[in-house]
């Protein structure tokens, strides 16, 4: 700084000073704006990541809160079924328990009926055999009663099937069981053919056959049904 006095020098010296420190101001702000951009750039996405994380945590609290629901729900609708189900099957088997002890007091209290009702019996089970020998079993308090009626069988028999004979034997060893309402088993070839027409055995068919029918009596159509016989 040639031609420069002193005190020229030291003017131009804080002169420059000044304008460094002015330029060291200015890129200090420019340093500290950009900062504090960046920093609430990152804040900002911090918190959406934070808030997208919070929302997915309760959304999924939500959506297990609404199955366990669905799931409660489900149980005590099946719950409610079975035991609807349940107590319509013991709805059934009460008529179908009425239905036994009506034929059990036909048989043991109206001799008459359960008399027409043997032959019957018996002429059914003839008729689907069509043999000219058979054996059949009746309970051993309905074997004087069985004695009785051969005759009557054998001869309505005869007159059914035009001409064609059957003889009746009673298996006087080997009787139903006591606790049987009544009815007749009979059986041809040495038991190699055997027909089951007890009261027992013909409710039991009727009860099957008949229990959609008396559901629907009961209980009304059941809207899961697609096809009807």
């Amino acid at each position: 700084m040639a031609g420069m006095s002193d005190s020229e020098v030291q003017g131009q010296i804080a002169h420059m000073i000044a304008f460094i420190d002015q330029e060291a101001s200015e890129k200090v702000e420019e340093i500290d704006a950009k900062a504090e951009e960046e920093f609430n750039l990152e804040k900002g996405r911090l918190v959406q990541t934070a808030r997208a994380k919070i929302m997915d945590h309760y959304d999924k609290k939500i959506k297990q809160v609404e199955l366990q629901k669905k799931i409660q729900q489900s149980n005590l609708l099946n719950s409610s079924r079975l035991q609807i189900l349940k107590r319509k099957e013991e709805l059934l088997n009460e008529l179908l328990d009425d239905a036994r002890k009506t034929a059990y007091k036909m048989a043991s209290e109206d001799p008459s009926r359960y008399r027409d009702t043997m032959i019957k019996l018996t002429m059914q089970a003839l008729v689907q055999l069509l043999e000219p020998k058979v054996t059949v079993q009746v309970r051993q308090q309905d074997l004087d009663l069985m004695r009785k009626i051969i005759p009557e069988v054998q001869d309505q028999y005869k007159k059914f099937t035009q001409k064609l004979e059957v003889k009746l034997t009673i298996d006087e060893q080997n009787f139903l069981p006591a606790d049987l309402i009544g009815g007749v088993i009979l059986s041809a070839h040495g038991d190699k053919i055997k027909i089951n027409n007890t009261l027992n055995e013909r409710l039991k068919l009727v009860s099957s056959k008949m229990q959609p029918e008396l559901r629907e009596t009961l209980f009304g159509p059941n809207p899961n049904r697609k096809f009807r016989d």
